[in-house]
């Protein structure tokens, strides 16, 4: 049974007012199949999240007395019958969504915009969503990001510094347009601090923020249009480096392409960087594509490197990232390489509730990291409409994602989970 301290569905209507359901309980999707998330998956809506109204979408619900779930698809509200629309919530960094929205699709419903839908409801006041808090580094607490008037003080006074700096132009554009809690720190002279640097790509991942077709949903941002010139780069990264608290300058950036196409200029920069200083943490975020790069950049200075991927299994990780020119055998190899160079490594793990969980990728998951010796799996909540990856990837049922994460926990006792970037302090 379920109990009436369950949350209530949460449904907007056609202006984008939101109402709780009297007798509706929030549904979760695993995939492409509706369940009732345990008590124990609920958390209150974190600070920092956002809500979102999901065009196209009709909102399931649970209802008690009848022992089933149903479409909302029209509400009668006052004396007006009004249309209703799913509602979904973005969770802050840190958060891991266990769940999807619960929606049935209307024809000729919309693509929705590159952000990672969780459900969400309304119980005591409150808005509760269903997630786990995977990494509670404190660096990365949105009450750091919030202050505009003073970043916009900050990145004045350092463009007046570097005024003919285009990467300094492009992470000021980061910080005040996109709202970038990465380039942020830049300003502040503080934690991670990122430096993108190429244009051009060897994926087409299916949901790339910084570039899309036409036809599809609009790209998060502006792709950089340049290549920054090493002076531009140590500009930036050495004073980071020499000054910055838990300082760490990473490569590869959601602004950018791969990096690991302009090997050459990450090498020439690592090399300086190092020439100078020791302190702090030089990091690389690529998709792993050309491993004989990766140990160039190894043996000149770079400290961590983490590879993203959606998927252990060729098959689902070609549909999602379509390379060109290289193979999954590569991205592979790339992190054998790290580790043989004694890096610190990591995968990036796209997670897709109903499709991450499955015991397939579980497996795959295993025997990836038996191969790799991997360090940490970051777990990053993946931005994209979930019928579109549904259809691109196949239907899929998971076995939830905390159950996923306990299973890799007790398979190997020293492997690190978490979703952010960690310096050579806290490597181990």
């Amino acid at each position: 049974m379920v109990s009436s301290e369950y949350p209530r569905l949460i449904f907007s209507d056609p202006h984008g007012n939101l109402f709780d359901h009297p007798s509706l309980r929030l549904t979760g999707r695993s995939g492409d199949r509706w369940l009732l998330p345990d008590p124990s998956e609920l958390v209150p809506l974190p600070k920092g999240s956002q809500l979102f109204t999901l065009p196209g979408r009709i909102p399931i619900g649970w209802d008690e007395e009848k022992k089933s779930f149903l479409s909302l698809e029209k509400v009668k509200i006052g004396r007006k019958e009004a249309n209703c629309m799913a509602v979904a919530a973005f969770l802050p960094p840190g958060y891991i969504r266990t769940f999807l929205p619960a929606t049935q699709l209307k024809p000729k419903a919309p693509i929705l915009p590159l952000w990672a839908y969780s459900p969400v409801g309304w119980r005591k006041g409150k808005f509760w969503v269903t997630g786990v808090y995977i990494d509670p580094n404190p660096h990365w607490n949105p009450k750091y990001f919030g202050n505009d008037h003073l970043l916009k003080k900050r990145v004045h006074s350092f463009l007046i510094q570097n005024p003919s700096n285009r990467l300094l132009q492009q992470l000021s554009k980061c910080a005040l347009e996109y709202h970038c809690f990465a380039a942020k720190n830049v300003f502040f002279r503080r934690w991670e601090c990122p430096l993108p640097t190429s244009p051009s790509c060897n994926a087409n991942c299916l949901g790339c923020i910084s570039l899309q077709p036409s036809e599809c949903c609009p790209a998060s941002m502006e792709r950089i249009q340049f290549v920054p010139t090493v002076d531009e780069i140590l500009r930036v990264a050495l004073p980071h480096l020499e000054r910055a608290e838990d300082a760490i300058v990473s490569f590869g950036q959601g602004c950018e392409g791969e990096p690991l196409m302009q090997w050459r200029l990450l090498e020439r920069s690592i090399h300086e960087l190092r020439e100078r200083t020791d302190r702090g943490t030089i990091h690389l975020n690529t998709n792993g594509s050309f491993p004989d790069r990766i140990a160039t950049l190894c043996d000149v200075g770079l400290d961590s490197l983490r590879v993203t991927l959606n998927s252990p299994h060729r098959k689902y990780y070609n549909r999602y990232h379509q390379p060109k020119g290289y193979t999954f055998g590569k991205v592979v190899g790339s992190l054998v390489k790290a580790k043989e160079k004694g890096i610190y490594t990591s995968i990036n793990l796209l997670v897709f509730p109903g499709f991450t969980d499955k015991m397939e990728e579980i497996e795959g998951l295993i025997e990836l990291i038996r191969e790799t010796h991997l360090d940490l799996i970051q777990m990053r909540n993946l931005n994209i409409d979930p019928d579109l990856y549904l259809k691109v990837m196949g239907k899929g049922e998971g076995l939830g994602i905390s159950q996923m994460i306990e299973i890799l926990k007790e398979e190997f006792p020293h492997l690190q989970f978490g979703y952010f970037n960690r310096t050579k302090e806290k490597f181990r």
